[in-house]
């Protein structure tokens, strides 16, 4: 069975039916708490969380002490929340030992305990081992990984960051999730931290406005982007990295910079498509912006030619698949892409 990413994950709890095996797989660690917190408000309820939820590691917890604990009608609640971290760990074992545990974990969940719901978690399984084959096949399995295109991640984030707003007391108008999304390159934890400061900026009224993300997150980013993209344009590496340089050491994080430059790509090839003459109303309309921000799109995007823009875009999305891999230093990413970028042979 495929599987389902977390906002489908949500609709299926919404509905109220129980699932008694889940499998989180994925390495967003974000995702994943946001999944189990889910899990647990929907299953206990936050007065029951204490004594109804109960945490094991793979790695360390025997299986059959896992089992035992489902099997095992949970004190003072109707039901309770079973948690295996590390999941991978089991791949690890010898072939006897895993045959073993595979042997148990699948007479479970052909035949799992009503009151329990057993979540197990891991980054990664092979998908050519009979673990992942059980797991995937009786268990509902949960992407806690959005894609790795950007494009794609932005619009899978939309429905996740409307459910954030709703934790902080706030309702994200549909627009206004999109327009985040987008200029965050689908960055959860960017997204999170963006939408504290548009629910406290919205005070009483409680709604966030595509409005309210133009001035409280886009407007900075954007004027930053552009002022980049004069220099890109004009292929001059050295002032193009030491901009970078002061906008890194003012606090800009590199996952967010990165969101924004993808962003003003994007746009800037879709004003490439404009009719001429396009006025400002008409291009605002079509590229989803203010009128002057869209009619400063449409004069940058004559800048470029069309090759400079897609090899870009390219180059961008490489970057964004290093920065989301760990284990390199941001600097270094964003210095390599904007030299790649201003460079006379990018196009």
């Amino acid at each position: 069975m495929a599987s389902i990413s977390p906002d489908q994950l949500l609709a299926r709890l919404a509905k109220g039916k129980p699932i008694p095996g889940i499998l989180l797989l994925g390495s967003d660690s974000y995702l994943r708490e946001l999944c189990r917190s889910k899990l647990a408000d929907a299953y206990l309820g936050k007065e029951n969380r204490d004594w109804s939820v109960r945490r094991f590691s793979a790695e360390d917890d025997d299986v059959s002490a896992i089992l035992g604990q489902a099997q095992t009608l949970p004190m003072l609640a109707q039901q309770q929340v079973i948690f295996v971290s590390d999941a991978e760990a089991w791949e690890r074992l010898g072939e006897d030992s895993r045959e073993s545990l595979v042997e148990q974990l699948s007479e479970y969940l052909d035949d799992p305990a009503p009151f329990s719901v057993l979540v197990l978690e891991a980054s990664a399984l092979d998908q050519r081992m009979r673990l992942a084959k059980v797991l995937m096949e009786k268990t509902l399995s949960v992407s806690v990984e959005l894609s790795s295109d950007p494009a794609e991640r932005a619009r899978l984030a939309v429905p996740l960051s409307v459910e954030l707003a709703k934790e902080l007391g706030a309702r994200l108008e549909p627009d206004a999730a999109e327009e985040l999304c987008d200029i965050l390159n689908g960055e959860l934890a960017a997204v999170r931290t963006e939408l504290e400061k548009l629910t406290a900026y919205a005070g009483a009224r409680r709604t966030i406005t595509r409005a309210d993300v133009e001035l409280l997150v886009i407007s900075a980013k954007k004027y930053s982007v552009w002022e980049l993209a004069d220099m890109l344009a004009a292929r001059q590496p050295a002032r193009a990295l030491k901009f970078l340089d002061s906008l890194l050491r003012e606090g800009e994080a590199a996952p967010a910079l990165l969101g924004a430059l993808a962003w003003m790509y994007r746009k800037l090839l879709e004003a490439q498509e404009l009719p001429a003459g396009t006025v400002g109303w008409q291009a605002a309309s079509r590229l989803k912006m203010r009128a002057d921000a869209a009619e400063r799109a449409v004069r940058q995007s004559r800048k470029f030619p069309k090759a400079q823009l897609t090899n870009g875009l390219a180059a961008l999305y490489e970057a964004d698949s290093r920065l989301k891999s760990g284990g390199t230093n941001q600097r270094s990413v964003m210095e390599f892409l904007v030299s790649q970028l201003a460079s006379p042979t990018s196009a």
